[in-house]
């Protein structure tokens, strides 16, 4: 009777001990997914979504978009896609924020965000107040005018003399205007689509972009055409390459140069035309 009673008593302090290690062993794993999870880094991204095809706004995920931060939302584009392959270079989580073009900077500066990936040129005003990679992509400057218009057919900036146009605020874009002699400049927009309704309205004859939102806006609304000139804009290489904005001094500057070298020119045009296919058709 003795040794059975030792015997049960011992049983039941073992099964205690194997209780007691597995739910200690389940806490300890519960922990540790809650730390990866807690710990796990991202990559935060600033871009208009708005400024199609390099960036914009759709309702799901569908070819590629990444969901915005804060709201229901989702972000496409080629900077989406860039954004995407460096996020994956430096085993980061990609994380979309939604920024007004003029907020871009002092989002970077504050630490809001880790980068700007939003289509912008590193000038060299903005170096006096942040860093940029190697450009991401290169391109020109066209103007969008109105299909069947008296500028359709225009072969020189020049022969837009008289003309009514436009940019976008805070752009070399709206100051390359100046090179047009006897232009009735107007006053800079926030964004595309804001020229868009002014050019389509009346408002103004044209508006100064670079190549793919020409294409963009020429393929979107059959009322417009894309003019390239033989006899073009002056500008510098820093104005039309686009790069990725960084902060003074950022480490990841190295660190995104080496994910960009990887990206051949090739594979830039081939993510660019995808973009400019896939693009929603109001922006």
């Amino acid at each position: 009777m003795r040794k059975k009673l030792l015997s049960l008593i011992g049983l039941s302090l073992a099964i205690i001990m194997l209780v007691s290690g597995c739910g200690n062993s389940s806490k300890a794993i519960s922990e540790t997914q809650t730390g990866a999870e807690a710990g796990e880094e991202t990559f935060k991204v600033g871009m208009e979504c708005g400024y199609a095809p390099f960036n914009w706004t759709q309702m799901d995920d569908s070819n590629g978009g990444v969901k915005i931060e804060g709201n229901s939302e989702y972000a496409g584009g080629y900077d989406v896609e860039i954004a995407k392959k460096i996020a994956e270079g430096l085993g980061r989580k990609l994380v979309i924020v939604k920024t007004e073009w003029d907020g871009l900077v002092p989002a970077l500066t504050s630490g809001k965000i880790d980068a700007i990936i939003a289509g912008m040129s590193p000038t060299a005003e903005r170096k006096k107040t942040i860093d940029f990679s190697d450009n991401y992509y290169k391109s020109e400057l066209v103007m969008v005018v109105k299909k069947g218009g008296k500028y359709e057919e225009a072969s020189s900036i020049q022969d837009f003399k008289g003309a009514k146009i436009t940019a976008q605020l805070n752009t070399f874009h709206y100051s390359v205007i100046d090179q047009i002699k006897g232009v009735n400049k107007q006053p800079a927009m926030d964004n595309f689509p804001a020229m868009r309704v002014a050019l389509e309205s009346g408002v103004i004859d044209g508006y100064v972009s670079e190549r793919p939102e020409g294409v963009s806006a020429s393929a979107a609304n059959k009322n417009f055409a894309m003019v390239e000139f033989k006899d073009g804009f002056t500008t510098s290489e820093e104005d039309t390459a686009i790069a990725v904005g960084l902060k003074k001094g950022s480490e990841l500057t190295e660190k995104i140069n080496k994910i960009l070298a990887g990206i051949s020119e090739e594979d830039q045009k081939n993510i660019m035309d995808t973009a400019i296919k896939n693009q929603p058709a109001a922006q």
